[in-house]
């Protein structure tokens, strides 16, 4: 019997994994020192560390963690868990985001959540912030693989890595695919890539769609 190679796209992945507990005291150190402080919409007590399975760009399982609003945080584990059946890749989802400089992954990729800071401009109009907290301030947006989905006014992005994949008629690893939309909009959650005018968000998902 002539035994046929399985394409290892197609080899069973783990289980799929999620838990959700309260920040670590190390972690709301991180948080404090780094990305919240007195005046941030949400307490710390009002986070949550969500750890989920996900897809790897190297087609293997990997276990990920998000800072996430403790009422979001049921949702998005149902998000996770569906982007894992469909082997959504994601590059890097990890906490190193909160840690010192150097402790991100070279190609600064990463998956994020929580930030307590002004929502960013359009490209379109320049500037820093824009007076309004961002909905990743209060724990209720997502970040996925910033670089394959960026940030995107009046045709240019902030960050050079994203300007390759600023045409997205050609669908390549790690761009937000219309199954990815539905999972999020599952609860109820909108996308930046369907903002109205010349500004789009491709990496950016949120309770509110903002």
């Amino acid at each position: 019997m002539r035994l046929l190679a399985v394409p290892l796209a197609f080899l069973a992945l783990a289980p799929f994994h999620s838990s959700i507990k309260p920040l670590s005291p190390a972690l709301a150190s991180e948080l404090r020192a780094r990305v919240w402080h007195t005046g941030c919409p949400v307490p710390l007590s009002g986070l949550r560390t969500l750890t989920v399975s996900y897809y790897g760009f190297d087609r293997r399982a990997h276990r990920g963690q998000l800072v996430v609003n403790a009422t979001a945080a049921p949702g998005l584990a149902k998000v996770f868990r569906m982007l894992y059946a469909i082997r959504f890749p994601i590059r890097h989802m990890a906490l190193a985001v909160y840690g010192p400089p150097g402790s991100w992954p070279a190609d600064n990729d990463v998956t994020g959540a929580f930030e307590c800071r002004q929502a960013v401009p359009s490209p379109c109009t320049g500037g820093t912030g824009t007076g309004t907290f961002s909905m990743h301030a209060y724990g209720e947006a997502i970040d996925l693989n910033p670089t394959e989905n960026p940030y995107v006014g009046c045709g240019m992005s902030r960050d050079p890595r994203g300007r390759p994949y600023l045409d997205r008629s050609r669908l390549r690893k790690g761009m937000v695919t219309p199954e990815v939309v539905r999972a999020f909009a599952s609860i109820g959650w909108g996308w930046g890539g369907a903002w109205s005018g010349s500004t789009r968000d491709y990496m950016h998902f949120s309770s509110t769609g903002h």
